[in-house]
């Protein structure tokens, strides 16, 4: 990488650590070999340099409309990362369900229920909520 794919590498790798846990991030970094490494570095510059660089919207917001897109997407590896990401990014457990309740009248009730499914999982994991006994 060159130049400003280089930048944005190096703005975006804060970030993504900072919202995702560095732990998982410098994981997948390490984790890649030659052929994968070209991803890291697409979505680290992209993703995180570019798009969450942008000061315009707050991670919090950032957070809300990932969780909509991704359920939407029905990507759910990816709604329990960023579920978590949320949570880091500020968003409390009452505006995750309401996220994930109006993704239900837009994207469909089985999005809506897988992704619902994979929050909790994560909720409960984080502490953020207590599963009924």
């Amino acid at each position: 990488m060159q130049g400003e794919d280089e930048a944005l590498f190096q703005k975006g790798l804060p970030i993504r650590r900072e919202v995702l846990g560095a732990d998982y991030v410098d994981g997948s970094l390490a984790k890649a070999d030659d052929f994968m490494m070209a991803f890291q570095r697409i979505t680290t510059s992209w993703a995180w340099g570019m798009a969450w660089g942008d000061p315009t919207l707050d991670r919090k917001t950032r957070s809300i409309i990932n969780l909509a897109m991704l359920t939407a997407m029905g990507k759910i590896p990816e709604v329990k990362l960023h579920v978590k990401g949320a949570l880091n990014n500020g968003v409390s457990v009452d505006e995750i369900r309401a996220t994930l309740s109006h993704a239900s009248a837009y994207c469909g009730i089985p999005a809506a229920l897988d992704a619902f499914k994979a929050a909790h999982e994560v909720l409960v994991a984080e502490g953020a909520i207590t599963p009924k006994a």
